[in-house]
């Protein structure tokens, strides 16, 4: 099979690449590297079923493709407020491009979307069918609100073109290639303590999130493409073990061999109190459930790090 990933050079992106390959389909990664790096694309690049297209995904595309994986977002606090307009089109009108071609390649498409659709959200676990509360106008809008516009349209793709589409809602991700200044907690953590600094805990630190390793996620996102019964569905892809911040960086700091040392901030705007995904629905229809408990990954994404 004939498939795009684009975003394919940036963390998840680029498992997705290798895991692809290993199934021995074709594979072509679009990225215009503002995030993705090419030493993710190492293994796969010595693959002669690989090949890697340095692009913006908001122009044009055009080759012939069997499946589209829309990876492409900047997808971290830093680089998403950095570039919230590029946040914002790629989402727009990146998306528009590649469900285009999806359309006329009569392609299957694969959206990923983004628990950050839920927002601060009103119901606990997360539901599919959960509508969110999101601050459309806040510091965080920007890649929020791109992914709910990315869910509508991806949405009336399938309803005015009949286009075979599924969204997966991703929740926090993690392993080895993510970027040390990505700004999402796990890697602060881990570069603060490796650093011997203080592990910065915005508010009280009850808050919660929920963390899922890269393959178990990377896994879903296979599940979601190709299992039967996956046209026009959505699902949440995330690890249902909730931890409070505070237990997260006991955590770090136990695996880095470091003493604790926490220094209190205040809460970000808008940031979400509490974040796990109710998941009965990829295990109904796709017979997904993640497997690599926290503490594992750590230890796998520490290595990944050094």
């Amino acid at each position: 099979m004939r498939i795009l990933v684009a975003g394919g050079a940036g963390f998840i992106g680029s498992h997705l690449c290798d895991r692809l390959l290993k199934m021995n389909h074709q594979v072509t990664c679009l990225d215009n590297l503002k995030t993705g790096r090419l030493a993710n694309l190492k293994e796969a690049r010595e693959s002669k079923r690989f090949r890697f297209l340095r692009k913006d995904v908001r122009q044009p595309v055009s080759l012939a493709v069997d499946y589209v994986f829309n990876l492409a977002s900047y997808a971290s606090p830093p680089a998403y407020q950095k570039w919230s307009l590029e946040t914002l089109m790629t989402n727009a009108l990146g998306g528009y491009q590649l469900l285009e071609l999806a359309r006329r390649q009569g392609a299957k498409y694969l959206f990923a979307s983004t628990s950050e659709i839920y927002g601060d959200p009103l119901h606990h676990p997360q539901k599919e069918t959960d509508w969110g509360n999101v601050n459309p106008v806040g510091p965080r809008a920007c890649y929020d609100e791109a992914k709910r516009f990315g869910e509508a349209l991806t949405t009336e793709y399938h309803r005015k073109h009949r286009l075979n589409v599924r969204i997966a809602r991703i929740f926090n991700t993690y392993g080895p290639r993510l970027q040390k200044d990505d700004g999402r907690v796990l890697t602060n953590f881990i570069t603060q303590a490796q650093r011997g600094r203080a592990l910065t805990i915005y508010g009280h630190g009850r808050q919660t999130r929920s963390f899922c390793y890269v393959s178990d996620l990377v896994e879903g996102l296979l599940r979601a493409a190709f299992y039967p019964r996956t046209n026009g569905e959505i699902f949440n892809l995330g690890n249902t073990n909730e931890f409070t911040i505070q237990d997260v960086a006991e955590l770090v700091a136990e695996l880095t061999g470091k003493p604790l040392k926490t220094e209190s901030r205040p809460m970000p705007v808008d940031d979400p109190r509490r974040r796990r995904p109710d998941i009965s629905k990829a295990h109904r229809i796709l017979r997904w459930a993640p497997k690599v408990p926290l503490r594992e990954g750590l230890i796998r994404t520490l290595e990944g790090l050094k």
